[in-house]
């Protein structure tokens, strides 16, 4: 089958043609239907400090997967040949593409325990999307979060988790405030609810933001969001765009500002998001290419090129 491996840190993925694994105790075999790109995978091949999370090389990459089982493995009792899941990359046994070979290939093995029913009327590259931005934005706008009716909610960064998570919360009946430097996605921010846009979260310090979620990471928004919320409001760290930053302990203390890390999610979020994309409430901005094309995607994802959420389609 068709796969690409990961090297190491500063080394392009490597396209390969592997076997088609076999299906063992607990697991089943999925066909991939989409495998999302996402801003980790540009990490990883950019920045060292994210070695340590792969158990070994090369490795096939890519975390956010959908697909049809084609093969069950020995006591997989709850599944039938044919569904069509996606795959949580939070569960104990660790997420595809790091813990074990992921879905930049035209197969994958899955822990049976880690699969989702995706609904009929959701695509397999809707599916895989909402199996990691879809997750990580519900998780931290929600469960993190705290989300509430009513609440003034800010939201920095508009890609692939961002467009997510501030659709959730205007859903979920929040005013929310956009931070995002590329302006070409303002006029799809507000088709999408949105009731402010700047380009920096300091625009609305007058706004008394109960919360601020930042999916981009970069270093100064976290530092901007802790100046930006009002006093006792919270401030989640969702983005790794850096991975350090810089802020005010002042601000921070005589605000008394909750700072949370939120990472991921669990199947709950997904199968929430599955039923906001089954009824149309949420259908975020995704783009497929060829899985032959995926070194190309993650240049276009590296530069800032891609509007959502890019997804490789071994079908293609």
């Amino acid at each position: 089958m068709k796969a690409w491996h990961f090297l190491g840190t500063g080394q392009p993925l490597k396209p390969v043609d592997i076997p088609v694994p076999v299906a063992g105790p607990g697991q089943v075999l999925l066909q991939v239907g989409g495998c999302g790109l996402c801003h980790t995978d540009v990490g990883v091949l950019e920045d060292e400090g994210w070695l340590s999370t792969s158990v070994k090389l090369p490795i096939v990459m890519g975390h956010e997967v959908a697909g049809t089982i084609t093969a069950l493995g020995p006591e997989v009792a709850d599944w039938q040949i044919g569904d069509r899941v996606g795959a949580c990359p939070s569960m104990a046994v660790g997420a595809p593409g790091f813990s074990y070979d992921g879905g930049f290939a035209e197969y994958m093995l899955a822990v049976a325990d880690t699969l989702v029913p995706i609904p009929d009327s959701v695509s397999f590259a809707a599916g895989a999307a909402a199996t990691d931005a879809g997750m990580t934005s519900h998780h931290a706008m929600v469960a993190s979060g705290g989300l509430q009716s009513g609440m003034k909610v800010g939201v920095i960064g508009y890609g692939g988790l961002g467009q997510i998570g501030s659709r959730i919360a205007v859903l979920k009946g929040a005013d929310v405030f956009l931070a995002e430097i590329d302006e070409s996605v303002w006029n799809l921010a507000r088709e999408q609810g949105v009731k402010e846009i700047s380009n920096s979260v300091l625009d609305f310090v007058n706004e008394d933001l109960d919360l601020i979620v930042d999916y981009a990471g970069f270093g100064v928004t976290t530092a901007e969001a802790i100046e930006a919320v009002r006093v006792g409001g919270t401030v989640v760290q969702v983005g790794m765009g850096k991975l350090e930053a810089t802020i005010s302990t002042k601000a921070m203390i005589l605000k008394r500002v909750t700072l949370k890390g939120s990472n991921g999610g669990d199947k709950r979020d997904i199968e929430s998001i599955y039923s906001m994309m089954a009824v149309g409430d949420l259908v975020p901005a995704i783009s497929e290419i060829p899985l032959d094309r995926l070194d190309e995607g993650l240049g276009q994802l590296a530069r800032g090129e891609v509007t959502g959420r890019l997804v490789a389609n071994p079908s293609q």
